[in-house]
């Protein structure tokens, strides 16, 4: 409704010739309920600009916009506010739209635009953990975001299958298959201790008997492609298909790394030192310089993701998101640094940093450490709670907040646990449809006028707004906490307002398109959430 409202004021500002794009249209329901449903202070704005009197300029706005059907009274407050109540009528007939578009209401026209969303991003040395669980939910979330509101999406993984943690993943796999077959072995000082270890080599036993214990690349290169089948299973398994995988080999291969030095360097943002490669930040107003290419000849991590940012770059994307765990919050500057020296408009690229995450079992944090191989993988996760109960827990927080995972609350199937509480609503609103035969044709929507459903209609109508709001400010939780806080309103309605009154037909064909459309909005949210909508439970 806020939406709808800022659209009459923009067209009615436009034909006052008040128009100006750089003031921000802004609208909110007072704190006095007295003063109408929604308010604005525009009038003062475009006083400033235009160096009029507030009150004169309400007035003017208020004359054009009385002649509108969906506003009940526009009254001026104080010195110049407007102050807006809504036509109860016109807000009911927005249940027809919702009932009309079905699955598509909150869906913008598509735009024309195209954005890469790159996330996991996890190097086939292990199954993926529940570290990696919350950026993949993230991901896949913002990604159906951005399709909601008309984009072409695309969706990236980035990976590495080479350098020391790749050989030792090849060690570690070879000496418990040299385990196996009995002969002398030395486990790597740093080497992976997972169970998982063990069941490639027992895999490579199966295959090859004990033909293969000097044949070392054989061990790198099936843990690799064994690893990787694992963790694409594991993201399925969660609702997450890739459009495309990008090795950062590929920036070897094609020479794309040595390209930025040489870009750099014909920019003067190259210097030796030590016999290293250094990029001079400080000259662009960074506040170190860093390391490219080390002593040994080898790049640093920064080089090749340089390289690959500008790759999406000139594939050309109008958005590029990076969603990173907190431990890339250092590196990135540098990139983005890199990227605008070379030419190309950084401002398309937005990294999203989200926090680590805690599982909690009877009140009590699990430790967890990826190297003694004492966390807990996705799969493990999924298996105890199952891929709703993952997926809405781990987008209910904000990403700059630390996440607990309570395990005791995820089990559970009452209104302590949130996912349950949102399915519980819609199915206990398809029982009420499906075991009912009443035909719900003409519907006198002017029945419903009791306070608790116009609130619950306003929340409805929100829906599109939220969507919109989401993509624009990156922060999906905000849809996973609108989905309870609906459920939470419904279940109150509920238990205070019968739907089916066999004495008035009409209040209930009234009602029953009221909570189908309830359905329908919430149906939509968790799909964009990627969780499924039960009717029965």
């Amino acid at each position: 409704m806020k939406n709808i409202i800022i659209q009459e004021i923009q067209k009615t500002l436009i034909q006052l010739k008040y128009h100006d794009k750089n003031i921000d249209i802004q609208v909110s329901v007072p704190k006095n309920k007295e003063f109408g449903d929604l308010s604005t202070n525009i009038a003062f704005l475009l006083a400033k600009k235009f160096k009029k009197n507030p009150m004169e300029i309400a007035s003017e706005i208020q004359k054009k916009l009385n002649s509108l059907s969906i506003f009940k009274k526009i009254s001026i407050a104080g010195a110049g506010f407007l102050n807006f109540s809504i036509e109860a009528n016109s807000i009911v007939n927005y249940l027809n739209e919702i009932i009309s578009l079905n699955q598509n209401y909150g869906k913008s026209e598509p735009c024309n635009k195209k954005v890469l969303i790159e996330f996991v991003s996890a190097n086939p040395t292990g199954p993926l953990t529940v570290g990696h669980g919350r950026g993949a939910i993230l991901g896949d979330t913002l990604s159906n975001i951005f399709e909601w509101n008309g984009y072409d999406v695309q969706r990236e993984y980035y990976y590495n299958n080479a350098g020391r943690q790749m050989r030792i993943l090849g060690e570690s796999v070879q000496a418990r298959y040299l385990e196996l077959i009995g002969e002398n072995y030395q486990f790597p000082e740093d080497g992976y201790q997972g169970d998982y270890i063990f069941t490639i080599a027992k895999s490579l036993f199966k295959k090859y008997n004990d033909k293969i214990k000097n044949e070392d690349e054989i061990f790198k290169d099936y843990a690799e492609e064994f690893i990787f089948e694992t963790i694409k299973k594991t993201l399925k398994d969660i609702g997450i298909i890739f459009d495309s995988f990008f090795n950062e080999n590929t920036l070897y291969k094609n020479k794309n790394i040595y390209e930025i030095i040489e870009k750099l360097e014909e920019k003067g943002l190259i210097y030796n030192k030590d016999n290293a490669v250094w990029f001079e930040g400080t000259k662009v107003g960074r506040e170190n310089d860093r390391v490219l290419i080390k002593q040994s000849g080898e790049p640093t991590y920064r080089l090749p993701d340089m390289a690959y940012h500008v790759n999406k770059m000139e594939r050309g994307y109008d958005l590029c998101i990076d969603i990173f765990g907190a431990d890339h919050m250092d590196a990135y500057p540098d990139v983005l640094e890199v990227v605008k020296q070379l030419g190309y408009d950084s401002s398309k690229i937005k990294i999203l940093i989200h926090q680590f995450i805690s599982i909690l079992k009877n009140g009590k944090q699990v430790k967890m450490s990826t190297r003694k191989a004492t966390y807990i993988t996705l799969d493990e996760l999924i298996d105890q709670v199952g891929s709703d109960v993952v997926r809405y827990f781990f987008i209910m927080r904000g990403i700059n907040s630390h996440l607990n995972f309570d395990l005791d609350i995820a089990k559970e199937k009452s209104e302590k646990n949130p996912i349950y509480y949102i399915q519980y609503a819609n199915a206990r609103i398809n029982t009420i449809l499906n075991n009912n035969e009443l035909k719900l044709n003409n519907p006198n929507l002017s029945l419903l006028n009791k306070d608790d459903e116009i609130k619950l209609i306003y929340k409805l109508i929100e829906f599109k707004e939220t969507i919109v709001k989401i993509k624009e400010i990156m922060e999906p939780q905000i849809l996973a906490n609108y989905l309870l806080d609906l459920s939470s309103m419904f279940h109150k309605y509920y238990a205070k307002n019968r739907i089916i009154n066999d004495n008035d037909i009409e209040l209930t064909k009234s009602r029953m398109i009221f909570i189908k459309s309830i359905s329908i909005i919430i149906k939509n949210g968790l799909s964009i959430l990627g969780i499924s909508a039960p009717e029965k439970m």
